[in-house]
């Protein structure tokens, strides 16, 4: 399976969020079983790192990772830096105590992995997160840029898509079934109910189970990132790309037409060309006109995430065209 290519601040993907979504739920059902058989279900140390070869990449990969993030060092027995690297990585997932997972990938043994994720050179270190890959670092890097760079991977991993990593047990057996660390909490439910109606194409379903939550947990992180997600799909189902494009390019001082632009630039995935568009609009306008491409705006830095450098990037150029 082809790894995707993705910012670990997020993209219009709903696909992560529902992957997250049915882990959680697949994890309790997996701490119950460890319970009623009397087991903790936990990992050991040695479980935290794992070689992994094409046959078992997606089980031992992709499938881990919509339990915990997993990085990936691909590394090569000739490669002087990989040895250097390599060691550094394993030592980090223990010291990490499950919040990632680290396999190691033989790039002489796995070309077809190797050419997937298109690596032009070893030491190379990807993550994939809820299914999906996004770079990390290439060639050799000092343990502090490493450690910035993994808080910022279970940080977002976490915040995005509720996972917290791996419970681990220094008693426990090498090869011990994983378990996620937190219990079920008490949005489970509506989140899971968000999913279903995603798998079934039902929008407006997963738009009113996220603002469940919300009615009682308005910061609930999850909820706000589905939301604001479902709800830019919904407005964009049932729209003509080359007319809405056509009517914007054709009527540039035409704030509706703009906005709708804005969308379909976002789920197409040009989140510079949305922002750029409606900060214009708002520089251009006044009053209600103004209002209403600056609100979108902020609707669709909720999608991207605040911490995405085009959302900050965004939000001060937001603030010169206001002010």
């Amino acid at each position: 399976m082809q790894p995707r290519n993705m910012s670990m601040s997020g993209v219009v993907d709903l696909a992560a969020v529902k992957a997250a979504q049915e882990a959680k739920a697949k994890a309790e059902q997996a701490r119950a079983e460890a319970a009623r058989q009397g087991g903790t279900g936990a990992v050991s140390p040695a479980d935290l790192v794992i070689d992994v070869d094409e046959a078992g990449f997606e089980r031992d990969v992709l499938q881990r990772s919509a339990e915990v993030p997993v990085v990936i060092d691909f590394w090569a027995e000739w490669c002087q830096p990989c040895k250097q690297l390599s060691p550094v990585l394993e030592r980090l997932a223990v010291e990490y105590d499950g919040r990632f997972l680290l396999a190691r990938i033989d790039v002489d043994a796995n070309q077809m992995l190797m050419q997937q994720f298109g690596i032009q050179g070893v030491p190379a270190v990807f993550a994939v997160v809820a299914g999906q890959a996004l770079p990390l670092f290439q060639g050799a890097a000092g343990e502090e840029q490493i450690r910035q760079t993994l808080d910022q991977l279970v940080a977002v991993a976490e915040e995005r898509f509720g996972l917290t990593g791996l419970t681990v047990d220094p008693d426990a057996e090498p090869g011990g079934a994983p378990q996620t660390a937190p219990a079920a909490g008490p949005y489970d439910a509506s989140l899971n109910a968000a999913a279903l109606a995603l798998d079934a194409g039902d929008l407006g379903g997963a738009v009113q189970a996220y603002r469940n939550v919300l009615a009682d947990d308005p910061q609930h992180p999850e909820a706000l990132l589905g939301l604001a997600q479902a709800e830019l799909l919904q407005r964009v189902q049932d729209m003509d790309p080359h007319k809405v494009r056509r009517e914007a390019a054709e009527n540039p001082s035409d704030v509706a037409a703009q906005i709708a632009a804005a969308d379909l630039d976002l789920v197409g995935g040009h989140v510079d060309d949305a922002f750029g568009r409606l900060i214009d609009t708002v520089r251009l306008t006044a009053g209600d006109d103004r209002d209403a491409a600056r609100v979108r705006l902020l609707e669709l830095f909720e999608v991207v995430g605040p911490e995405d450098p085009r959302v900050i990037g965004a939000r001060r150029a937001l603030a010169r065209a206001l002010f």
